[in-house]
């Protein structure tokens, strides 16, 4: 993130711009519907921003630039077409540790104008760090059309009850789910009709309503999906967005992670090979403990939680104690990364079933019904296979499956770091031996592995 998004109050405070065209009357607009009184330095200055001037109260000074002019201010916009002036009054203003935005020049501001989205007391800022406006512009756009304005009387509405609703309820989460309960139900749907004072009487008998009331805490059980954030499903990224704590895997990367609301609490409960942060149990019973606490739970796992995610355990261990839950499945590893590695799992002409197992079971071995694994005509993808890579393809060949079949390992696939080995049960275990690789990745045994080299599609160059 190179600028953190802050929302600056600039009303009755000073900022200076320097510049008297047709840039620095745009910024004097912008300036003066957050409040701000303007002082507006220029050898020449546009009669429109002088009336701007004029008319809010600010001053204008028909001269060069000087330092001194930055005395007692709170902002300094350059907006002049001299580089050499817009760089002294950036360094200038920098040695006096005020913010600073030089227009059209993002090396030398320590502030950047967003696009913005107006829905007063709502307010949305869209940026690209000032290095692509016109997709910042385009953002705002689109964003205009998913928040009309009555979105602006949403959230005036909630300004006129948040001292009651802050009173009423003991607890910052209780207020939190009060007010989402508002935002996303009948209420809101009231004000976007043009019913406000029907909306305000429907707040204050929820609020009278909801008094007292005991919330009761829920767990969400969510598949990540298996890497790409994009692969989220909908009710997936509603449910991260709700949350008030977040457990998560190892598997489950940042980008991903950090779609979830950024107050809730979060707390690592990833497992490595025998490597576990926090015992399955323990998780368990931090499950339904938080949740008894009355708090909204997220339990992101990579992949989908049902299929070698230990989903089953915990849920079962929610249902013991009367634990509300909701299960949400996520593209398992299977799924996505032969996707991306362009194998498609089935084929009419070389695989009619698919099978997933695990590369190790709960004991740790590899103690697996391999006679069945060798049927022909099926595709066996092994979760979690790396360290049994050898003993997999020598268990296959020993239960008659040929040497030459195709197979393929796929590291950390559907992200940026996906990398694809292909070779055969004879020579993997020598092709991954000499190449570094980095977990999680799923081994793909069969017949379809031979596709990839026409259907491969996903270019992680790019």
């Amino acid at each position: 993130m190179e600028f953190l998004p802050l929302f600056h109050n600039l009303r009755g405070r000073w900022v200076l711009v320097v510049g008297g065209g047709d840039i620095a009357l745009r910024k004097a607009r912008l300036l003066s519907e957050a409040g701000a009184r303007l002082r507006i330095v220029a050898p020449e200055i546009d009669p429109q921003l002088q009336a701007l001037v004029d008319r809010m109260g600010g001053e204008t000074r028909v001269q060069g630039y000087g330092s001194e002019q930055l005395e007692g201010v709170d902002l300094a916009i350059a907006a002049t077409d001299d580089r050499t002036l817009n760089a002294r009054i950036s360094a200038d203003a920098q040695a006096r540790h005020l913010p600073v935005n030089v227009v059209d020049a993002p090396e030398l501001c320590s502030v950047i104008f967003p696009a913005i989205v107006d829905r007063s007391p709502l307010v949305i800022a869209v940026s690209s760090g000032g290095h692509a406006p016109v997709l910042a512009r385009l953002t705002r756009a689109r964003i205009e059309t998913l928040f009309p304005h009555a979105w602006g009387r949403l959230a005036e509405l909630a300004q006129r009850f948040r001292s009651q609703v802050k009173g009423a309820f003991a607890s910052i989460n209780q207020r939190r789910v009060f007010w989402e309960d508002v935002f996303q139900g009948d209420i809101a749907e009231r004000v976007f009709a043009g019913q406000d004072q029907e909306a305000e009487r429907l707040l204050i008998e929820q609020l009278q309503q909801q008094q007292g009331r005991r919330y009761r805490g829920e767990v969400y059980l969510v598949g990540a999906g298996p890497g790409d954030p994009d692969l989220l499903t909908f009710r997936a990224l509603r449910l991260m967005q709700q949350a008030d704590v977040v457990l998560h895997d190892r598997l489950v990367p940042d980008a991903i992670i950090d779609l979830c609301r950024r107050d809730a609490d979060r707390i690592y409960v990833g497992k490595a090979r025998a490597d576990h942060a926090v015992p399955q149990e323990q998780i368990n019973q931090l499950l339904v403990r938080l949740a008894k606490e009355g708090k909204r739970v997220l339990r992101l796992k990579g992949g989908d939680p049902f299929i070698f995610g230990r989903g089953g355990e915990e849920i079962q261990e929610l249902a013991a104690h009367g634990i509300p839950f909701q299960v949400v499945p996520g593209i398992t590893a299977a799924n996505g990364c032969s996707a991306y590695a362009g194998i498609p799992l089935t084929h009419r002409d070389h695989a009619q079933s698919v099978r997933f197992v695990t590369g190790h079971l709960k004991d740790g071995s590899t103690n697996l019904p391999w006679q069945e694994l060798v049927a022909p005509g099926q595709t066996v993808v092994f979760y979690m296979g790396l360290v049994g890579l050898p003993e997999i393809c020598r268990q296959l060949i020993l239960h008659g499956r040929d040497p030459g079949t195709p197979m393929a390992l796929i590291q950390q696939g559907t992200t940026s770091n996906q990398k694809v080995i292909t070779g055969t049960l004879a020579s993997m275990p020598e092709l991954v031996q000499q190449t570094e690789i980095k977990p999680p990745t799923l081994l793909i045994v069969g017949e379809v592995v031979s596709l990839r080299d026409k259907l491969q599609w996903f270019d992680t160059e790019h």
